[in-house]
């Protein structure tokens, strides 16, 4: 948010010094003096906004802005998500699905299958939707194999996370793409290049670490336990898979008359067509879980005999379960707006680029502490590439060396999750961690996939820099 007539004095130093006590005092109020997080970020942006100078008539607007902003993307993703999850868990669709991974890939093989299955959900599917849908797949798979939850749910989440920041056509690295000039399809094959090998080596390995080191016990999903007996009249696997793919389909779609849309293959007037204008909005996310939920409505509801009011309190049960989630994210939001409209990750980035380091490098740096400073991983990406895209222009990469810097800057975007970051609240409370045990997990591995991707990015800008 700008604020008109306003410009931030502080130098470098002082804001620097500011997000620092900012983010201590947060760690003391929530881990030591055990404070919930809600009124603690609360708090935290109240105290952040006004040390930093913003002027006092504009620090609740500013607050206002950082939380709505975030729960306008986040709410209803997590409340659509939630009853699709539900009726899912309920129906025993859950319990259809893990059975048919478990008996395919075998159970030593379970968590590979389910993060090989959220990467192929990921191509088109936010990280926060897609987490929601994947959840009680992911647990009863967990319940039924044995072993800490962390085994099983942080492969789903980071493949989530790195499809999100890594692979078209998420907002992130398209934008991105488009600021270097960089070639989509080239990138694509490029981020898939990198996005794999980082999985494998920064999630699945460092989960099967965690997973020894934390005995995480599976919770409750959405509010409900799962049964543990064999559900009766459970759906079929094709009727589970069908609702599972229906939201990636739709917004794949969107994807593709969006490309259209801006390219110079389709004619002008069938742009404006309502017909077509309808058919991306149909591929729009929320559009999408909408449709899909009233589909698994009927198809895993009322197709198998279930009374309308009982699917009606079904569903109903998954809100108050997610209603702290996306309170304490839109709080995670306010303050990333707070840090935003200080201009701490300018005077940052400012800093940074005095130094005079090699441009990959400079992308990666300037990314990650703009992740650090305000959250938000796309907002990190993309403010990165406007920023050095004057000297990416005048280098003259090939379209190897500019995807490669594509996928670098996308790797800073995505190190160093911690409580500004909305993903950070959504794993923290849907797996049902402290949030010590959250920086111990979450957030290294994070920072992993960071590191992880940004050398194989470093790697491929050499050898492309050779052709």
């Amino acid at each position: 948010m700008e604020i008109e007539g306003w410009s931030q004095t502080l130098t470098a130093g002082p804001l620097l010094a500011i997000a620092a006590g900012a983010i201590a005092l947060l760690l003391l109020l929530i881990i030591k003096l055990k404070l919930h997080a809600f009124p603690s970020l609360i708090l935290i942006s109240l105290i952040t906004a006004i040390a930093t100078g913003i002027p006092v008539l504009q620090v609740v607007p500013v607050l206002l802005d950082g939380f709505g902003g975030t729960l306008a993307s986040v709410a209803l993703l997590v409340g659509l998500g939630s009853m699709l999850g539900i009726l899912i868990q309920t129906s025993g669709g859950a319990h259809v699905l893990a059975m048919k991974l478990i008996d395919v890939f075998g159970e030593k093989r379970a968590p590979i299958a389910l993060g090989v299955a959220s990467m192929l959900f990921g191509f088109p599917i936010f990280f926060d939707a897609g987490l929601v849908v994947m959840l009680p797949i992911m647990f009863s798979v967990a319940r039924w194999v044995g072993g800490s939850m962390l085994l099983y749910g942080l492969p789903v989440a980071g493949a989530f996370s790195v499809m999100h920041v890594f692979v078209p056509p998420h907002p992130g690295p398209v934008s991105a793409a488009a600021f270097f000039n960089a070639n989509v399809g080239v990138l694509l094959l490029v981020a898939l290049i990198i996005a794999i090998p980082t999985w494998y080596v920064a999630v699945y390995l460092f989960s099967k670490v965690a997973g020894k080191r934390y005995n995480v016990p599976v919770p409750a999903i959405l509010g409900q336990e799962e049964p543990q007996d064999d559900p009766q009249n459970p759906p079929a696997f094709g009727t589970v898979l069908m609702v599972l793919l229906l939201p990636m389909i739709l917004i794949f779609m969107n994807t593709g008359l969006n490309t259209l849309a801006t390219s110079t293959l389709l004619d002008g007037s069938v742009r404006d067509q309502t017909w077509f204008q309808a058919l991306r909005m149909l591929g729009e996310t929320p559009v999408a879980l909408l449709i899909t939920t009233l589909v698994a409505m009927y198809v895993l509801g009322t197709k198998r005999g279930l009374h309308k009011i009982h699917m009606q309190h079904t569903m109903e049960s998954a809100l108050p379960a997610v209603c702290s989630v996306i309170l304490i994210t839109g709080a995670g939001g306010m303050f990333g707006g707070v840090l935003r409209t200080s201009g701490i990750g300018a005077a940052l980035t400012d800093v940074l680029g005095d130094i005079g380091v090699p441009l990959i490098l400079a992308g990666f740096l300037i990314s990650g502490i703009l992740r650090v400073a305000q959250g938000s991983a796309t907002v990190a990406l993309t403010t990165t590439a406007g920023l050095i895209a004057p000297g990416v222009e005048a280098a003259g990469y090939n379209s190897v060396q500019l995807a490669a810097l594509v996928v670098a800057v996308a790797a800073g975007s995505v190190i160093l999750s911690h409580f500004n970051d909305s993903g950070f609240w959504l794993i923290s409370r849907f797996f049902n961690l402290d949030e010590k045990t959250t920086l111990k997990t979450w957030t290294v591995l994070e920072t992993l996939i960071g590191i992880c991707g940004f050398a194989l990015a470093a790697a491929v800008f050499g050898v492309a820099s050779l052709m």
